[in-house]
């Protein structure tokens, strides 16, 4: 009788502590996560401050578009293909690219379709009213 107690107190204890050792690693699992995040957030406010500066902002014009500063010559190696040799640049005429149209646009574009009249459906047969006749 003692030993069928004993089996049944482990046995209740075991799902306690298999939810609490779970949910011990569900915290230190969502600890690390925030940490990663609060370092993130770091990250990106230091980016942020570094696009106040004059200087950064400048540094990253030449660098990314090859732009240059009043007085000074730029140079560019162009290839016999006519392409820009070297380092990849970016261009700004390059046009943004379009993503899915939102979901209000897709209902207003099947509003406009449902008023239309369909398409007639074109036949091989010259006469498909004597076809229908014949059935």
């Amino acid at each position: 009788m003692l030993l069928a107690v004993v089996l049944l107190l482990i046995a209740s204890y075991t799902s306690t502590l298999h939810a609490w050792w779970q949910a011990r690693s569900e915290i230190q699992a969502t600890k690390a996560e925030i940490a990663m995040r609060k370092q993130s957030i770091v990250d990106l406010e230091d980016q942020i401050a570094r696009w106040d500066d004059p200087a950064y902002v400048k540094q990253q014009a030449k660098e990314r578009f090859g732009w240059v500063s009043p007085g000074e010559v730029g140079y560019r190696v162009i290839g016999s293909d006519g392409k820009v040799q070297g380092a990849d640049v970016p261009t700004l005429d390059a046009p943004p690219q379009a993503g899915d149209p939102a979901w209000y646009d897709k209902l207003w574009g099947s509003v406009k379709e449902s008023g239309k009249k369909p398409d007639p459906v074109p036949t091989t047969d010259p006469e498909p009213d004597k076809v229908l006749k014949n059935q």
